[in-house]
């Protein structure tokens, strides 16, 4: 690279003011430009739905203790959320990579479980206290 006395001479006459100017510039440009970008990430991550969004039915099986045999339930997946899609109160929470952790109350019954989710099918294990017994055992998942 050389440096001309034509160059010199363009950064001779260069004044603070333009400076300051040309930097007002490339802000004003950025600042037009950047809204853009910056809220078109959140706008596509509300509209794309999460990879297990929809409703799971899901049965479980007592493996352990005196509650009946099985059980099934419909849940509900938006996004990283989990919550019932029928009765009783369900909470709970999904990762990307599928794994699922949920709470279960209907009346004086408890229950939590965890397991993972994958593709349109799922498996845990689950414990609790339903009707006053102690009880535990798995359960499965199919989106519907």
């Amino acid at each position: 690279m050389t440096i001309s006395i034509q160059s010199i001479a363009v950064f001779a006459n260069f004044k603070p003011i333009h400076a300051v100017r040309w930097i007002f510039v490339a802000a004003a440009l950025a600042a037009i430009a950047a809204p853009k970008t910056v809220d078109a990430a959140p706008a596509a991550r509300m509209v794309r739905g999460g990879a297990y969004d929809g409703t799971w039915n899901v049965v479980f099986a007592t493996q352990a203790g005196n509650c009946s045999s099985t059980n099934s339930v419909p849940f509900t997946v938006t996004g990283t959320r989990v919550s019932s899609a029928g009765g009783g109160k369900v909470t709970g929470g999904i990762g990307r990579s599928g794994a699922v952790s949920v709470q279960i109350s209907v009346g004086a019954s408890k229950a939590s479980g965890s397991g993972r989710l994958a593709g349109n099918a799922g498996v845990g294990r689950w414990s609790g206290i339903i009707s006053g017994d102690r009880c535990s055992g798995t359960w499965q998942a199919t989106r519907s």
